[in-house]
């Protein structure tokens, strides 16, 4: 009798344990880790047999997408990426701000939450990116692609190396956003659209996951939560005004200011705003 209680104590002391873990930065990793290599397994199986990812648009639809949304190719676009989502946006200016187009599941990314840091660790970035002509790849292997730019200002600040960091199609990635070749193929038409039109650079802003409270509530703790926090100030401001935010790196950081149609195809520079309103 005495030894069942001591081995129902133990377990119980077990589970209580394995219960605060999960409630450390280390358990949070841990359950998106598992969360994202379900998603990863899901849509390798999808792909494998052939299968449109769950969530993907009707893409032999486009035309009548584009007439009940009333926009067409050669508008100004904006891409954002969340990567415990495995989600991909796009979105298209109209009427002075952005509309929702279309989310796409992304088919594979690889490494963890958090940002590149350096050549071969085999992260995706996160941060504020710029897309412009010869950044394009029409003969990619991987169908086709387009350089987001990585390392921009902010990553060289911070001694970041990697190079040939790409949106593109099929389900395999180092280091890449791999959203299938179907998917990048509608990508693709609205980017060469935008830039064919004038836009001189498409903003694509990658993050961590959707940035909520809730979601930096959750991980905080983590070593990046700083730097999370820092993407969140942008990302709310493009929420508050659908029009991508103005993006410079000051003192290390990422600064912003409100956008406009005339700023959307802004590069990311080292400059300090005079009016730093609206920055943490």
């Amino acid at each position: 009798m005495m030894l069942r209680h001591l081995l129902v104590s133990l377990v119980l002391v077990a589970l209580a344990a394995g219960g605060y873990f999960l409630f450390t930065p280390q358990g949070r990793q841990l359950i998106d880790r598992v969360h994202i290599n379900m998603q990863r397994a899901e849509n390798r199986a999808h792909h494998e047999a052939g299968k449109p990812l769950p969530g993907t648009p009707d893409l032999a639809r486009l035309d009548a997408r584009l007439k009940a949304a009333g926009i067409a190719p050669g508008m100004p676009v904006y891409l954002r990426v969340f990567k415990l989502e495995s989600e991909i946006e796009l979105w298209v200016e109209k009427d002075g701000r952005f509309e929702l187009f279309a989310t796409y599941p992304m088919c594979m990314w690889s490494g963890r939450l958090g940002p590149k840091l350096r050549e071969g660790d085999q992260q995706a970035p996160e941060g504020f990116y710029t897309v412009s002509k010869d950044a394009l790849n029409p003969n990619s292997r991987m169908h086709l692609s387009f350089n987001l730019g990585f390392p921009n200002v902010y990553d060289r600040g911070k001694g970041r190396t990697g190079s040939f960091l790409m949106v593109h199609g099929g389900c395999a990635s180092i280091g890449c956003y791999a959203v299938t070749d179907a998917v990048v193929d509608e990508i693709w038409a609205f980017v060469t659209a935008a830039l064919d039109q004038g836009q001189a650079r498409i903003p694509v802003h990658a993050f961590p996951f959707r940035m909520t409270e809730r979601n930096l509530r959750l991980r905080q703790g983590d070593e990046w939560s700083g730097f999370w926090a820092n993407l969140k100030t942008g990302s709310d401001l493009f929420e508050q005004s659908r029009v991508p935010p103005v993006v410079s790196v000051c003192e290390g950081r990422y600064v912003f200011e409100p956008g406009s149609a005339a700023t959307v195809a802004s590069d990311v520079e080292e400059r300090c705003p005079p009016d730093m309103a609206g920055n943490s």
